[in-house]
């Protein structure tokens, strides 16, 4: 090999390496930045929790039975406690960065437990617990006091009274139980609509139709469309497919059948692609063995041809589930970017990705909750890619 050659070579493999090691430290600090921001509100209570916090008014009666539970040595020294009330609260910070004032403690004999709401007059399951955001609480006689003030200034003023006029509460919020129940609704029905469509499509063209010019220009359509931004399916989901649900269901505006039908449209040139590509790598010998043995064109598909494109179609499905997963654009019309935790097929709602728009939009944008939305978005693909995986293994050692 002559040096020129090699040199020429060498710039080749320079170019390479080069192009690879951009690509790995651009994604290293994509990942990075997404960890770094948002491991630190990444907990089970945010999975499970509402978005939007539920507020309480409690009042009490008279008391006259205080609490006789001193301080316990679990809680901290950041924890204020009032023995009177049986009452700890602590200083924190909610998902958004603001300061709230946190249960911490309510003693068992804490008079707190006969409180009654006073919204509902109502003391059936009532009272502060563990883990609720105090907002304020109102005295008779002088002002109330405010988290703005710290829980210990908080402690201070309700030790020091034996009655209060109303102490205000809610749970934390800020979940995204919605958003994650929501997506799932949605890879469930886009799938539901996509995928027989796609498969049994791209089975008619590569093993049914005639190899003419109508199926060349009909795979250019498919493959045209895998081109089109998905703000304009988006568009075509709210003239087509809004107006199509609310006729025939109960949904009155943009709905979770809305934004699923329009990720079908989305995704069947993705899903058609993959599944003809499956199948033409499937030998042509299988299929001339089974004609031979008897078989017809359509049970020779079926029953040999289709089993073993299953791995390809399965990898399919996955890409098409990163593809729900990871579309925001066409569901902001389709489906509308209301936060919701009571979710419904008929009703707005917003999927994790949609969720992660909504908070980057704020003023000022919650880029920690953004990125934890996103470790949890890149946790459901990894655990898709892994269950995908292990199926496709399955399928093949069953047809080896």
């Amino acid at each position: 090999m002559s040096s020129k050659r090699k040199r020429i070579d060498l710039i080749y493999q320079g170019i390479t390496y080069a192009a690879a090691s951009i690509a790995v430290i651009v994604l290293s600090m994509i990942f990075l930045f997404v960890f770094r921001n948002g491991s630190g509100l990444l907990n089970f209570g945010l999975i499970v929790n509402d978005y939007h916090a539920q507020f309480y008014n409690g009042g009490i009666e008279e008391v006259t039975e205080f609490s006789q539970t001193p301080k316990p040595s679990s809680l901290g020294d950041d924890v204020y406690y009032s023995e009177n009330w049986g009452l700890g609260l602590i200083d924190g910070e909610d998902r958004e960065g603001n300061a709230i004032i946190e249960v911490a403690y309510v003693a068992a004999d804490s008079p707190l437990h006969k409180m009654y709401d006073k919204n509902e007059n109502d003391y059936e399951d009532f009272g502060l617990k563990k883990g609720n955001i105090v907002t304020a609480i109102k005295f008779y006689d002088k002002n109330s006091t405010l988290p703005i003030y710290g829980a210990e200034f908080m402690i201070n003023e309700l030790d020091t009274e034996t009655v209060f006029r109303e102490i205000d509460y809610s749970n934390l919020g800020g979940g995204i139980r919605g958003s994650l129940v929501t997506t799932l609704y949605v890879i469930g029905l886009t799938l539901l609509f996509a995928l027989p469509i796609g498969i049994f499509t791209a089975i008619y063209l590569n093993e049914f139709a005639r190899k003419n010019r109508i199926t060349d220009m009909l795979r250019s359509l498919i493959e045209v469309l895998t081109g089109v931004p998905s703000i304009i399916f988006g568009l075509m989901g709210l003239a087509v497919f809004v107006p199509l649900t609310v006729r025939y269901t109960s949904a009155d505006s943009a709905n979770l059948l809305s934004g699923s039908l329009t990720l079908a449209v989305i995704l069947l040139p993705v899903i058609i692609r993959s599944t003809e590509e499956s199948l033409k790598v499937v030998p042509d010998d299988f299929r001339s063995a089974s004609l031979a043995l008897g078989a017809n064109r359509t049970q020779t598909t079926f029953k040999v041809v289709l089993p073993n494109a299953l791995p390809g179609i399965m990898t399919a499905t996955l890409l098409a589930i990163g593809r729900i997963i990871g579309e925001s654009a066409a569901l902001i019309f389709a489906i509308g970017t209301a936060v919701k935790d009571d979710i419904s097929i008929f009703g707005k709602s917003t999927t994790l990705a949609v969720h992660i728009w909504s908070l980057m939009t704020d003023e000022p944008a919650n880029i920690e909750l953004a990125s934890t939305i996103a470790i949890i978005i890149l946790i459901i693909v990894l655990i898709l890619n892994l269950t995908v995986k292990l199926v496709s293994r399955r399928f093949i050692k069953t047809y080896e």
